[in-house]
């Protein structure tokens, strides 16, 4: 799309110019920002002003999608015709110029440090409440789903990445701050001129490859594979958009990734996926992506964050592609619902999963229905999860004598009737990760508060028997079973 170099110089100007996160967001505070998260310019307009200072001349250009005099550009940025690629002239203004694809200030930060740069992507079509249809090749910039699939991907450095889809190149540019090698991989040719643009405008390098899935490297192996695949469940005879609906039916291209991925995972690697799937009523969600994962011969842990009907479902995607307040509504929202019913579709189930190859001749799989909060940490509480399974599967003997560790981020909450001398519950809560909850006795409490990687498991029961003027052979045998859960959860490592 831009030459690198071209890319290069680009960055330095809209850096020099002060059109970074940071200062972005303290030009336009808190509700131009959250304006913007909603399509909406009009409170970000309000905040430059009428200001036409260079910084205010990129907001208005690449963020508010407004046409700006070319001569307050070329000020800015130089040479507009280098830029052609991502520049339009405006209809009817000779003087004036408009964005042709969006950079968009973004910031972050990681075990590694901060990080600050942009985002290349297509325009918002539905900017401010237009009724428009995004184009078949329409690249995606900034999403929630984007945004979460960053947060759950674990950081813990790897030599091969795989950004599986890469759209606008977000979790490229997140891979490439932990990862020696970072390769993009999309359908769509505009998708992976936008990652190329990205990777440029950030100064990072990224092997970029168009082709479906895993074609374009097909004879090749990665510590980890992160991917948000095209995985809307549209009708197969609909006009598709290339960043949501793959060609497969139903749930079949997010299929096709998971069980795809064990013949391009090394020992160790692993494969993180936001999507969603399909739920019939013939069989559970959790017994449909087991039969997807049981022979891939990998760990997995897959939580299913949210339960659509197939009605929400369609009006959520229907409104995504611009066709609220169309004559095309009703007759796509028909279509769709028929194409669910013809495959038994009665729910949608939208989540996280992530498969691990461990190696292991048993392999650990868990399925979760979590729809509660979750906070920071989530990539930790992923990569936590295969040793922590095994763990709490070991035999009574080398679990009592293995030494654990209490999270530092449980915190113990005592619930009672205000003035009694003793809690009716006391609840051990993660602060960090999935947010687990655990309600506990006295002797559980005891025995994990006291875990500090120190003493073996079976001395600290037999301290707290001591204590609690209890038989403790009968407190082994009541805390055992009670204890791997809390290993299993992350509680106790």
């Amino acid at each position: 799309m831009l030459d690198p170099t071209i890319a290069h110089d680009l960055a330095d100007r809209l850096r020099d110019a002060g059109y970074s996160y940071d200062e972005v967001a303290g030009r336009l505070g808190g509700p131009g920002l959250d304006g913007l998260a909603r399509n909406a310019t009009v409170p970000a307009d309000r905040a430059l002003a009428g200001a036409t200072d260079p910084q205010a001349t990129l907001i208005r250009a690449f963020a508010l999608q407004q046409d700006v005099p070319a001569a307050d550009l070329a000020a800015v940025l130089g040479d507009l015709d280098r830029l052609a690629p991502i520049l339009s002239p405006a209809p009817g203004d000779t003087n004036a110029i408009r964005a042709a694809v969006e950079i968009r200030p973004y910031a972050f930060t990681d075990d590694t440090g901060e990080h600050s740069g942009w985002l290349a992507s297509d325009l918002t079509p539905t900017l401010d409440g237009r009724l428009a249809e995004p184009s078949d090749d329409f690249v995606l910039g900034l999403s929630p789903a984007s945004v979460t699939l960053a947060q759950l991907t674990m950081r813990n450095p790897r030599t091969r990445a795989l950004d599986l889809g890469s759209g606008c190149g977000i979790q490229s540019l997140h891979l490439s701050t932990h990862s020696t090698q970072v390769i993009a991989t999309d359908l769509n040719p505009r998708a992976c001129a936008m990652t190329a643009l990205t990777a440029a405008l950030n100064g990072i390098t990224v092997d970029v490859r168009q082709g479906s899935l895993y074609e374009p490297v097909a004879d090749e192996k990665f510590d980890l594979i992160v991917t948000n695949p095209p995985y809307v469940m549209a009708p197969p005879d609909a006009s598709r958009l290339v960043y949501r609906e793959g060609s497969f039916a139903a749930d079949g291209l997010v299929r096709a990734v998971v069980t795809g991925a064990a013949t391009q995972l090394n020992p160790g690697g692993a494969l993180q996926v936001l999507g969603n799937w399909a739920i019939t009523a013939d069989q559970p969600w959790q017994a449909r992506l087991a039969s997807w994962i049981a022979p891939t011969g990998c760990d997995a842990l897959v939580l299913q964050r949210e339960r659509l009907d197939p009605f929400e479902y369609i009006e959520i995607w229907l409104a995504d592609a611009g066709l609220v307040g169309t004559s095309e509504y009703r007759p796509r929202y028909s279509e769709w619902v028929d194409y669910f019913e013809q495959l038994g579709i009665v729910g949608v189930g939208l989540g996280w999963l992530t498969l691990y190859n461990a190696g292991a001749a048993e392999p650990e799989l868990r399925f979760d229905e979590w729809p509660h909060q979750v906070h920071g940490g989530l990539g930790d509480a992923f990569a936590e999860f295969p040793d922590a399974a095994r763990a709490a599967k070991l035999l009574d003997d080398q679990l009592l004598a293995a030494t654990f560790t209490l999270d530092p981020a449980v915190a113990s909450e005592a619930l009672g009737r205000p003035g009694a001398a003793d809690p009716e519950h006391i609840v051990f809560r993660r602060g960090t990760g999935f947010g687990r909850a655990v309600e506990v006795d006295t002797g559980l409490a005891a025995v994990a508060g006291a875990c500090d990687g120190d003493l073996p498991l079976g001395v600290l029961i037999d301290a707290v028997a001591d204590l609690l003027d209890a038989d403790a052979a009968a407190l082994r045998a009541d805390l055992l079973p009670r204890l791997r859960p809390l290993i299993a959860d992350g509680y106790l490592r």
